[in-house]
């Protein structure tokens, strides 16, 4: 017994000993502007529908001008449903709805206008299409999203300082009446006074604390926030270069805004956190129109706005406008049932399983930062290099010689967005020697190099610039095809 005490003395000695002999490694600080807990959520959402919907759906034109009448807003078989369980089948996150556009005109009766569908005689003004819509989302899993436009070309009080809290009221009634929503879009759009059009100076600060008093947890998009921000086109094309960091200082949405290419690649060092959002239209047109039944946008092209949108670093919001009857027009949900399957078969088989990694610095020497977590799968598990490393490389050694002509990479990015420039190289075997087959700049949330078909066992990852120690949390590689 008292031998026993005494080796397990011994032992308790040697462990202590061993402990004061690890190296104790702090993980790495945030670097600069990072996302909130909700900017995760909705960069985690990636793609997700736009529904423009309203009386220009039945007036041929993109922008009314508030004269309407209610009447003319008459979806025969109106079917929210629909366009949820189409949505959902397309691989999307969720639905964005026009609830009011520039012409005033509400999908909602609301007690702050005349101008709803409340005064028109689609069911006998009884009618709530984000009713019926925030419904049919949460039946099928889906987000529920608002578009309310701050210009009003309908309301009386529009171009006076009374305007302002009738559109916080606004803000009130749709944000309170219709469960959780994940996105509050608003943009800067105002009269024009060239052509006789009252303009309103609004009150941001009102409209958002208004907002985040009904949805603390809602993504606000604008052209510069907070939440997320306006990639400064509507042709769904994110800058090569994209920072998810924006300076927001003396600008606003509008007119007030930053330069549009400023928009398109956010700012190197910018003080706030306003990742990308890129909205485009599946049609030529926001609303839809009869004659563009056969515009609609083929799968290359869908897929050339993937690789332009969520390959660099951006949310995708594909606007698919539903038709008169208040429907998703077949020919757009055949293209939407395509382009699901143009991704699947882009994505289907990760080369990169089953691969090896290794890289000349990990985050002292340590296990818990090892580049075997770049090919785990987890979000949450990562890669770090020491903090006065800002230049190194990754080596990926494949089970076998594989063709591949896509590269994924992700950065960790709540602990900020660092890599600002890298290639991507192959190993040859007859020259042996590494020959670089693609670059880029940023990184961020997830970007996707296109580069001709390659056929190597080896690629190296060649990190030429960092801002901070480099973290990575995933790698995958792929084969897809160059047409559809």
């Amino acid at each position: 017994m008292k031998n026993r005490c005494l080796l397990g003395s011994g032992m308790i000695v040697l462990l202590l000993f061993s402990a004061s002999c690890v190296k104790e490694v702090a993980a790495p600080e945030p670097y600069g502007a990072v996302p909130s807990e909700q900017q995760m959520k909705w960069q985690q959402m990636e793609y997700y529908m736009f529904a423009h919907f309203g009386p220009n759906t039945f007036t041929d034109v993109e922008w009314g001008n508030g004269k309407e009448d209610p009447d003319v807003f008459n979806p025969t078989a109106l079917d929210c449903r629909q366009w949820a369980e189409t949505a959902k089948a397309a691989g999307m996150k969720g639905i964005i709805i026009t609830a009011k556009h520039h012409d005033g005109f509400c999908l909602f009766p609301s007690q702050y206008s005349a101008h709803t569908v409340g005064q028109s005689k689609w069911r006998d003004g009884k009618g709530d299409v984000l009713k019926e819509l925030s419904e049919a989302c949460r039946e099928y899993g889906l987000e529920f999203g608002v578009y309310l436009s701050p210009w009003d070309q309908n309301h009386p009080t529009y171009g006076t300082p009374e305007y302002n809290q009738v559109f916080a009221n606004t803000l009130a009634e749709v944000l309170s009446g219709y469960g959780e929503v994940f996105e509050q879009w608003l943009d800067g759009a105002n009269g024009d006074a060239q052509k006789g059009q009252m303009r309103q100076v609004y009150d941001w600060d009102l409209f958002h604390k208004t907002i985040y008093k009904h949805q603390p947890g809602i993504a606000i998009f604008s052209d510069v926030g907070p939440g997320c921000r306006w990639m400064g086109n509507e042709k769904g094309v994110a800058g090569e270069t994209n920072w998810s960091r924006l300076n927001v200082e003396g600008f606003g949405p509008g007119l007030g805004a930053p330069p549009t290419d400023t928009l398109n690649i956010g700012n190197k060092y910018g003080q706030a956190w306003v990742p990308a959002e890129t909205d485009v239209s599946i049609r030529p047109g926001w609303f839809y129109s009869p004659q563009t039944d056969d515009k609609v946008k083929t799968v290359n092209d869908l897929m050339n706005i993937y690789y332009t949108t969520i390959g660099r670093n951006s949310n995708l919001l594909l606007n698919v406008p539903p038709n008169r009857e208040g429907r998703i027009h077949p020919q757009d949900s055949l293209r939407l049932m395509e382009f699901k399957q143009a991704c699947d078969l882009s994505f289907g088989n990760n080369l990169a399983a089953g691969a090896t990694i290794h890289t000349l610095n990990t985050r002292g020497n340590l296990p818990t930062y090892s580049a075997a977590y770049i090919l785990d799968g987890i979000y949450d598990t990562y890669w770090a290099a020491d903090d006065d490393v800002l230049t190194t490389e990754l080596e990926i050694t494949l089970p076998r010689a594989e063709t591949f002509n896509r590269f994924l990479v992700q950065e960790y990015i709540p602990l900020g967005q660092r890599i600002a420039s890298f290639v991507l190289e192959a190993w040859n075997d007859e020259t042996a020697d590494w020959i670089p087959i693609a670059e880029g700049t940023t990184i961020g949330y997830k970007r996707i190099l296109c580069f001709p078909q390659t056929t190597a066992q080896k690629l190296r990852l060649n990190i030429k610039e960092s801002l901070a120690c480099p973290i990575l949390n995933n790698v995958e590689l792929y084969n897809a095809p160059e047409s559809f």
